[in-house]
């Protein structure tokens, strides 16, 4: 009976925590699950593998939503008539100050440094040298963060919006792109 009382409050505790902050409670998921996480990170999705503690996550890191952490080469099935219990398994680290785009892949044995972004839908497999911009499949480094720093700063695109109202920003995206309402 004292198992149920603790389950249901557990279950209370976590629907709270999630109503209130979903990166909270995802992060608190993740590190019961043995993931290492850092500081102010901003993680959109739960898909760590079945091994979550093989990935380590830096401080000021996103992760967008629909990515994945593979944690193991599961291809291995092909082998399983000759070798009946092979597994072959691999670390995730993250650095610290980097940006995974929407629906990445990151591979096993993947390293990718500190202050890099990695473009969406890119497959990540090996390591990626700090301060790089990477994308594709696979992933390959195109540029370092300095320059596509100085890129996005002088884009003809750039509308710094970030302190406005929901409805000011669409006023002024409205009028830059010239959308009839």
């Amino acid at each position: 009976m004292l198992n149920v009382i603790t389950r249901i409050k557990e279950s209370i505790y976590w629907r709270r925590l999630y109503a209130s902050d979903q990166n909270k409670w995802r992060i608190e998921k993740l590190k019961r699950q043995g993931v290492k996480i850092g500081n102010n990170c901003l993680i959109f999705t739960m898909e760590f593998s079945t091994e979550p503690y093989l990935i380590e996550i830096g401080d000021h890191v996103v992760i967008s939503s629909g990515t994945q952490l593979i944690t193991h080469d599961g291809a291995v099935w092909l082998f399983r008539d000759k070798y009946p219990n092979i597994t072959v398994f691999g670390r995730i680290i993250i650095g610290s100050n980097t940006f995974v785009g929407i629906n990445c892949i990151l591979l096993p044995n993947c390293e990718i440094g500190s202050n890099c972004i990695i473009g969406a839908g890119s497959t990540v497999r090996g390591k990626i040298p700090d301060n790089s911009v990477v994308m594709g499949n696979p992933a390959k480094v195109i540029m370092k963060t300095s320059l596509f720093e100085k890129l996005c700063v002088n884009s003809k695109n750039r509308v710094d919006t970030k302190i406005l109202t929901e409805k000011q920003r669409q006023t002024i995206l409205i009028e830059k792109y010239y959308i009839i309402p």
